[in-house]
């Protein structure tokens, strides 16, 4: 019980990168663009990120309460990273940009994990799924750049 309060507060944190992603949603930009045929239904993506996020917040809140700052740090790096993707995806437009902050992303969850295996195990498998989940949207965002490039 006396890390409740620090719970809630990382869930909070993590909510709030969550709704400035959401603030650029897909909209009709999105609808408009060629995209694989392997590409998930819309309604999927809102549970799946929920779950997710849910997640990130769980094990971020057990890096910190274990003070695995190195590993705290790499937490906070990807979920500025995150955050900023719905940014440049859907509210810049700019697919290539979007990749690279997805491969940063990806490196700074591999990082994170393995910096957390050592002092919590379940944080660093929390994040796995997370890992899954944006290796494929990285492949997503790749074929979506690829296919909507000029030239």
């Amino acid at each position: 019980m006396k890390h409740v309060g620090s719970l809630i507060a990382f869930l909070i944190v993590t909510a709030s990168a969550a709704a400035f992603g959401a603030a650029f949603g897909p909209g009709s930009w999105y609808d408009e663009i060629a995209k694989p045929g392997w590409t998930p239904p819309d309604w999927l993506f809102g549970p799946v990120w929920t779950l997710l996020y849910a997640m990130i917040a769980i094990a971020g809140w057990r890096l910190w309460t274990r003070r695995a700052r190195p590993a705290l740090a790499l937490w906070v790096v990807q979920l500025v990273l995150n955050a900023l993707w719905s940014w440049i995806f859907f509210g810049l437009h700019n697919l290539g940009l979007a990749f690279a902050d997805i491969a940063l992303l990806w490196l700074a969850i591999v990082a994170t994990i393995v910096l957390a295996r050592r002092p919590d195990p379940w944080a660093a498998g929390l994040l796995v799924p997370y890992l899954l989940w944006v290796t494929f949207a990285a492949a997503l965002n790749f074929s979506i750049w690829q296919m909507n490039s000029i030239g």
